[in-house]
């Protein structure tokens, strides 16, 4: 029996049809929008209250510690918080500030990065991004996010004495 295959099996129209069924149903919306690597986006599952809740609470509890001076015990409580609530700019940016603290610049910058894909204006998400090139020495790109935040807030201080620190270096 070389050469020959075995005959294909019939497929009655009745489980064509459920596989045909079946195969649109797992096909994409003809709108859906594709990650940036080509593939769907899955939705992702909807966080619990009870999850939102004890992130609250674990971010405040690095709020805490922040106000102690505390900066590595809170980074540890930020990260806990993220981990049940990702959707949170400002646990971010919290973490950011302490990242800086502790001159882990680009942890921070990373950190700003997620906050400001969530928030493009996100004044804090900013400023410390410019703080955490800043610490890197990264002059042209402190300058560049600080001239994002001062088109968001011409007239913002704290950003023009930061562009000015950078201009000293």
């Amino acid at each position: 029996m070389e050469g020959k295959l075995p005959p294909i099996p019939a497929v009655p129209m009745s489980v064509r049809e459920k596989l045909a069924q079946k195969a649109q149903a797992n096909a994409a919306p003809p709108n859906a929008a594709p990650t940036q690597n080509g593939t769907q986006q899955t939705s992702k599952p909807a966080l619990s209250d009870k999850d939102v809740k004890k992130a609250q609470l674990l971010k405040e509890e690095g709020n805490s510690l922040v106000k102690k001076g505390e900066h590595k015990k809170a980074i540890e409580k930020y990260s806990q918080s993220l981990k049940l609530n990702p959707t949170e700019p400002t646990t971010f940016t919290n973490r950011a500030l302490c990242y800086v603290s502790v001159k882990q610049y680009r942890d921070a910058i990373r950190d700003c990065d997620e906050a400001l894909m969530m928030d493009s204006r996100n004044i804090k998400a900013l400023y410390r991004k410019s703080q955490a090139y800043l610490g890197l020495k990264d002059i042209r790109a402190c300058e560049d996010s600080i001239n994002v935040l001062l088109r968001v807030e011409p007239n913002n201080c704290a950003a023009m004495k930061l562009l000015e620190e950078a201009h000293r270096k």
